[in-house]
């Protein structure tokens, strides 16, 4: 089962967009493909359980149904850090833990796993300083980069794309995503990071309009 970690320059820059939407497309290939969300902050509880937007829509674009506790196995109802929701209740987030999350995958029979993270790169998990980045890097997973397009994009998209790599990790694309809120200049901007960054650029999705999809503007052939 191949492994493609999704992470971003930020929080709120459409890594859940970009994953669900390439669910989307692997349906139209003969790959089983599925999301994974470890962890997820903001859920809201239901008469099921917690329940996150984002890893619902996961769920729901998956080759399959999967049950949600596969999806996303470590859930926190306030919308904060995810390590800092865990001591709130007196839990705590590990290696261990999502190794065991990851594992229960090994039975579903999928070609690929896209495993949506949280935050930025560098998400911690513990106050001791271990971060998500570094289970990516135990897992040699691949990754895939989404770059929000707004002021601070460069640095931010630039120095993850140079973590990533001194990580010994295989960036295998990027997605640029405009938001809501494009920047100035977007097209300088682009261009600069077409340039800087040494992978394949996946697609640029817009700011979309209601009844517009983003698996539009995205093209999975380029995955390397």
């Amino acid at each position: 089962m191949r492994k493609i970690f999704i992470t971003g320059t930020d929080t709120d820059v459409g890594k859940t967009l970009v994953t669900a939407s390439l669910l989307k497309l692997y349906k139209s290939t003969p790959l089983k493909v599925a999301g994974f969300k470890p962890i997820a902050a903001g859920c809201e509880p239901t008469e099921n359980g917690l329940r996150n937007d984002d890893a619902l829509q996961l769920q729901a674009n998956s080759c399959q149904f999967f049950p949600y506790s596969l999806i996303n196995p470590i859930a926190f109802e306030p919308p904060i850090a995810p390590h800092i929701a865990a001591k709130a209740i007196n839990q705590s987030i590990s290696f261990s833990c999502l190794d065991q999350a990851l594992e229960q995958w090994s039975a579903a029979s999928i070609d690929t796993l896209l495993v949506e993270g949280a935050g930025g790169w560098f998400l911690p998990i513990d106050e001791q300083g271990n971060t998500l980045a570094q289970w990516v890097k135990n897992h040699k997973m691949d990754v895939i980069l989404v770059v929000g397009l707004k002021l601070g994009c460069l640095n931010h998209a630039l120095m993850t794309e140079c973590l990533i790599k001194n990580a010994g990790l295989n960036i295998v694309g990027w997605v640029a995503n405009m938001g809501t809120s494009p920047m100035s200049y977007v097209d300088d901007n682009l261009a600069h990071l077409k340039a800087q960054i040494d992978a394949p650029l996946l697609g640029v999705i817009p700011t979309l309009t209601s009844k517009e999809s983003a698996s539009a503007y995205l093209n999975i052939e380029k995955i390397s």
